[in-house]
């Protein structure tokens, strides 16, 4: 019963912050759309932060595992699916729910995204796949976890800044370009293409 109201609450406001943005959905617009009551929601969420954080959490998550789908699809070497990877993270800050949620209101309300529990999930993901290349020789000789890190900072970044551009198109394409040639840079032998 509570998994299923906090599943009702998540999904009434994930459509609610879409169409309206956290500053403008009201609780109790959410909590009558979700059937339920505020006390639902303080019980289950703390507040309206509380439950942004959840509806971020649910997001951004969904936004890493399109992302890591969308790579091994594509096929390849470890790099190239984490360079995909990324490319596709990058993306997703052209869909328009992602833009307001994830990277324009998460941070505005919640703070550096750096901090969220997903973002964590990625960087370890990303540590495990460059422990990967790195037994394989692949990377020059830097510290694992500085190296993921600052790959999982510049694609988050790349898309925060796709999502507040004026022309996000244009900018998608910068980042991606930028990203890729950042990335190279901690490959022994820098690829072909």
């Amino acid at each position: 019963m509570m998994e299923e109201t906090r599943a009702k609450l998540i999904a009434a406001a994930r459509k609610a912050f879409a169409d309206k943005g956290y500053a403008d959905a009201s609780m109790d617009d959410l909590t009558a759309a979700a059937g339920l009551t505020r006390g639902a929601l303080y019980h289950n969420f703390g507040d309206k932060r509380g439950l942004l954080a959840a509806v971020v959490d649910q997001i951004d998550g969904e936004m890493a595992a399109r992302a890591q789908e969308q790579a091994n699809r594509k096929g390849g070497s470890d790099w190239e699916k984490l360079l995909a990877e990324g490319r596709a993270y990058i993306e997703l800050a052209l869909e328009p729910e992602v833009q307001r949620i994830v990277l324009l209101d998460g941070p505005a309300f919640l703070g550096n995204p750096a901090q969220w529990p997903s973002q964590n999930t990625c960087l370890s993901a990303t540590i495990t796949t460059l422990e990967r290349i790195n037994k394989a020789g692949g990377i020059k000789p830097i510290d694992i976890e500085a190296t993921a890190r600052l790959l999982t900072g510049a694609a988050l970044n790349a898309a925060l800044w796709v999502a507040a551009s004026e022309d996000p198109e244009t900018v998608l394409s910068k980042a991606i370009e930028a990203f890729e040639c950042l990335a190279s840079g901690v490959l022994r032998e820098q690829p072909d293409s």
